[in-house]
């Protein structure tokens, strides 16, 4: 679990890593060189990262640690970036595009419903490509934007993993997250992990987990 100062998911992504591997997730600080010797999953959380100056993300994309993050995406390791960690990832350029301010001008935080477009990677092992799954978001800047050229990779390439299934914040033919070319790393705007337990009021985000658990633990 990479950690930034004004990262305030990375709690929430340790739990429901815990609840669904039973294993305790190392926390690395942003300023750290190196990660730990051993791991199968490197999680970039949620929050405000740097307070969102300069662009959400951006700053973050050039700590120290996040070489490291490069170094271990290019092995092939898992990378999941979700909300501010997929600013990150794309700032970083581990994924293309860019996520700007939303449509509206609004911050949105409530319960989405997606659709799964690809079922064949290790994050969405667990749920059938076309499926409708309910997740949380929670942005300012979630608005998914890129060339038509990448747009159109992405489509024909089935990089696109989850799309929503209404406008929520104007992202560009309602991305909601993709995978890189390896498909070792997705970012993606809504929360899995504040949907993995019965009392968040569903369990959609639990089954990303688990698929990860399954083939890269």
């Amino acid at each position: 679990m990479i950690v930034f100062p004004g990262s305030n998911c990375d709690r929430d992504m340790a739990e429901a890593i815990r609840l669904v591997s039973g294993a305790e997730p190392a926390m690395v600080w942003h300023r750290e060189s190196a990660l730990p010797d051993r791991f199968d999953l490197i999680a970039v959380p949620g929050g405000f990262s740097y307070g969102d100056y300069l662009r959400s993300g951006a700053m973050a994309a050039q700590s120290p640690v996040m070489r490291a993050v490069k170094e271990a995406a290019d092995r092939g390791v898992a990378v999941l970036g979700v909300c501010n960690g997929f600013q990150v990832l794309a700032e970083a350029r581990l994924l293309p595009g860019a996520l700007m301010r939303n449509a509206g001008i609004r911050f949105v935080c409530r319960d989405v419903a997606l659709t799964v477009e690809n079922s064949q990677s290790a994050f969405t092992a667990r749920y059938q490509a076309g499926e409708e799954i309910v997740i949380p978001v929670a942005h300012h800047d979630g608005n998914y934007q890129a060339d038509p050229e990448t747009l159109d990779r992405l489509e024909g390439e089935g990089r696109v993993a989850f799309r929503y299934r209404a406008d929520v914040n104007g992202s560009a033919r309602g991305i909601a997250g993709i995978l890189n070319e390896a498909g070792n790393v997705l970012g993606m705007m809504p929360h899995p992990e504040r949907m993995v337990e019965a009392a968040h009021g569903g369990q959609d985000g639990r089954r990303l987990f688990e698929g990860l658990l399954e083939t890269v633990g």
